[in-house]
């Protein structure tokens, strides 16, 4: 799939979730990549202690990868050379590597597994829910990405002007991972993937299709702090001011000092009024 000038490609966009994947989790060694006319080709491995699983190719319904791309949801073992649960298609790659605990996540878009990401460990690892929860949310952070590539892509191919909206499904969807993202860039320090995340952000808003002027003027009158744009996106999910703090790691008092500065500066008296004044500006999808 072709990327837009300024976009990571898919290799880099799997190289970043395979590192945030060990970052995030207890592995040791994480890999994946993209499917490719029928096969996953893995392009990125971290953690590593041998080149065992350099050229590693997944298909579907092979090994614990294809499983999981075929139930998509995520498969796991602890005995990875013992498990009658799988075929051993890839055992050369996997147990030259000497890993014991696996567990395969899908990319799922629209149904569709578009790859899978790989966590393992040399030792027998007890996995729960504090585990592979970091694990799928970064496996649905590639297929969001991907997704709004697929998005950008067609509309392209198909001529639309960028001004089209979304039909509503799509457009809650959008909606939903923009508040996600800003919270997710709330909780970090790191200033280049905050960046990254700021240009997805861009990206979203792009395809929101909404208007860029408000109901006073241009957008360039209204100007949201960070942390403005974080409440009021998670306001615009119907969320309370106690949601809101807990998603964002805030008190709630200081939820409603951001959400009454956002009303402020968008003239608005409500939230919802100035939920739809942000998205009007093109400050919010």
């Amino acid at each position: 799939m072709s990327t837009p000038t300024g976009t990571e490609s898919d290799t880099e966009l799997i190289a970043r979730a395979v590192r945030e994947l060990a970052r995030r989790t207890r592995f040791p060694v994480a890999f994946g990549g993209l499917l490719d006319d029928g096969v996953v080709h893995v392009t990125t491995i971290v953690g590593n202690r041998t080149r065992s699983l350099d050229g590693l190719r997944v298909r579907p319904e092979r090994g614990l990868g294809g499983r999981a791309m075929m139930e998509l949801r995520p498969r796991m073992t602890s005995d990875y050379g013992s498990s009658q649960q799988i075929t051993h298609d890839y055992d050369i790659f996997v147990l030259g590597e000497g890993l014991r605990t696996l567990l395969a996540v899908p990319i799922v878009v629209a149904g569709r597994s578009r790859g899978v990401l790989y966590a393992g460990a040399w030792d027998d690892e007890q996995i729960g829910g504090i585990t592979t929860a970091p694990a799928m949310q970064v496996a649905q952070s590639v297929a969001d990405e991907l997704r709004i590539r697929e998005e950008v892509e067609r509309r392209l191919r198909a001529g639309a002007p960028a001004s089209t909206p979304l039909p509503a499904g799509q457009q809650e969807q959008l909606r939903e991972s923009f508040a996600d993202l800003r919270s997710i860039a709330a909780s970090i320090d790191d200033d280049e993937l905050r960046a990254r995340l700021a240009r997805v952000e861009g990206r979203l808003l792009a395809l929101s299709g909404e208007q860029t002027t408000t109901a006073t003027g241009p957008s360039s009158v209204v100007r949201l702090s960070p942390r403005e744009t974080d409440v009021l996106s998670c306001a615009a999910l119907g969320a309370t001011n106690a949601e809101i703090a807990s998603q964002l790691g805030l008190r709630e008092g200081t939820v409603k000092a951001y959400l009454g500065t956002a009303m402020s500066k968008l003239d608005a008296s409500t939230r919802h009024s100035a939920v739809a004044r942000a998205r009007r500006a093109g400050l919010l999808p």
